[in-house]
C-alpha cells in the first residue's frame, strides 16, 4: 500500500508542477491529450495547435522499461488479444476526447476546482462497475504466454525513438506555436517526471480504473476472483490530496462549473464518454496509462492497445471527435453511441462459461 500511497502522491505533485511551469492549466499529465499532440507532430492529423512531441508519455514507457529490467520484471508476453486491444485502444482515447481529458486528467480537473469533473468521474465509475458485470459473466482475453522477447522491445523502442526526434527536431517533425501544443514545461522537468512515474507506477501497479473497480469488489473471494483491498483506491486519494494542495498553494485552484480550462457545459456526453473510457479499460486491463506502463514492462498486447490509442488521436482530430469549449460536436456524439455499442458485442462475443473474475484480471485489482 505504501508503495501506491507514494505513486499517486507524486503523480499529484509531479502533475501541478508541471502545469505551473508552463502544461496546459488543469492538465498535469493527460495520457489523450498528450497521444493527439504526438500524433500530431508526426503528421498524422494537421491540427497545428495539437502537435508537440510530450516528454511525460516518453517518460511513463521508459520509465517503467527501465525499472523493470533492472529489477528483472522485464517479460515479453501476449494474451493472444492484440487486435482486440489495438481496437479498444482506439476507443480509449475517443471517449476521452468527449470529456476533454483521460482519467488522470480528470483527477487534477477536481483537484483544480473543475465541478464539472465529477460528472467524467460518474461515468467512468460507472463504466468500471459495467466491465466489473462482464468480468464477472465470463468475459476473457486469454491467459499470459511467452512471446519472442524481441516484441517487448517494440514500443520502448519507440519511445526512444520519439525521444531522439524531440532533442534534434529533423525537418519533418511538426512542432506548434500556439495553442495547447505550444504550452509546455521545460522539457527536461517534464521527461524527469515521467520517468519517475513510469517507474512507479511499474513497480506499485497504479491505475485509475483498477482504484475505482475496489469501490464494487467487496463480495467474497470465490465469486470475485480478488482479495479484499483498498490499496489502489488509496493511490487515487493520495493523488487527489496532493494535487489539491499543491493546486491550492501555487495559485492554480479556481472552484466553480462554469469557464474552465479544457472543459464545457455538456454534460451528458461528457459522462458517456468517461463510460466508455471505464467500460474498455477494465475490459483490456487498465486505463490509458496503465497500457503505456504495461506496454513498458513487456506486455506487448498492451503495446498493440498504445498504439491503438495513437491511432485514435489521430482519428479524433481528423474526424472532429472531440469536445470543445462549445460542447460535443455531432461526429463525436455518434462515435460515442457507436464505440459504446461496439463494447458491449466484444463483451458479448468474448464470454466464457464461468463464475467470477478471471486470474488474468487480478493483477491491477488487487
Amino acid at each position: 500500500m505504501v508503495k501506491l500511497i507514494i505513486t499517486g502522491a507524486f503523480i499529484g505533485l509531479a502533475g501541478v508542477m508541471l502545469s505551473y511551469y508552463g502544461n496546459p492549466a488543469n492538465t498535469g499529465f493527460c495520457v489523450s491529450c498528450f497521444m493527439e499532440n504526438i500524433a500530431g507532430s508526426l503528421g498524422l492529423h494537421g491540427n497545428i495547435r495539437m502537435q508537440f512531441i510530450r516528454p511525460e508519455i516518453i517518460g511513463f514507457v521508459l520509465g517503467s522499461f527501465l525499472i523493470s529490467v533492472y529489477k528483472k520484471d522485464f517479460r515479453s508476453i501476449s494474451y493472444g488479444s492484440s487486435l482486440l486491444r489495438f481496437f479498444v485502444g482506439i476507443l480509449l482515447i475517443v471517449g476521452c476526447s468527449i470529456f476533454i481529458g483521460c482519467p488522470v486528467k480528470m483527477v487534477f480537473k477536481m483537484a483544480a476546482g473543475d465541478l464539472t469533473a465529477l460528472i467524467g468521474l460518474g461515468g467512468l465509475v460507472t463504466g468500471v462497475f459495467i466491465g466489473l458485470k462482464f468480468l464477472e459473466g465470463g468475459f476473457r482475453i486469454g491467459n499470459a504466454t511467452d512471446s519472442p522477447k524481441a516484441n517487448g522491445y517494440l514500443v520502448p523502442g519507440l519511445m526512444f525513438l520519439l525521444l531522439v526526434f524531440l532533442l534534434i527536431k529533423p525537418p519533418f517533425i511538426v512542432m506548434s506555436i500556439k495553442g495547447a501544443g505550444a504550452l509546455y514545461a521545460p522539457i527536461y522537468l517534464s521527461l524527469i517526471a515521467g520517468l519517475i512515474v513510469g517507474a512507479l507506477a511499474q513497480r506499485s501497479g497504479f491505475c485509475i480504473t483498477g482504484g475505482i473497480a475496489r469501490i464494487f469488489l467487496w463480495g467474497p473471494r470465490e465469486v470475485i476472483g480478488c482479495p479484499k483491498s483498498t490499496a489502489l483506491l488509496m493511490s487515487i486519494v493520495s493523488f487527489f490530496m496532493v494535487a489539491l494542495i499543491a493546486s491550492l498553494l501555487t495559485g492554480q485552484f479556481s472552484l466553480g462549473v462554469h469557464g474552465q480550462p479544457s472543459s464545457n457545459e455538456s454534460y451528458g456526453w461528457s459522462f458517456l464518454g468517461m463510460l466508455m473510457v471505464g467500460f474498455g479499460s477494465i475490459l483490456i486491463k487498465g486505463c490509458p496509462l496503465r497500457q503505456l506502463i504495461s506496454a513498458g514492462q513487456g506486455d506487448t498486447d498492451a503495446g498493440a492497445a498504445v498504439l491503438g490509442m495513437l491511432t485514435g488521436a489521430a482519428l479524433v482530430q481528423n474526424w472532429g471527435l472531440g469536445g470543445n469549449a462549445a460542447g460535443t460536436p455531432y461526429e463525436g456524439k455518434m462515435a460515442v453511441i457507436i464505440g459504446l455499442c461496439l463494447l458491449v458485442v466484444i463483451g458479448l462475443l468474448y464470454r466464457e462459461r464461468g463464475n467470477g473474475i478471471a486470474p488474468e484480471y487480478q493483477t491491477g485489482l488487487e
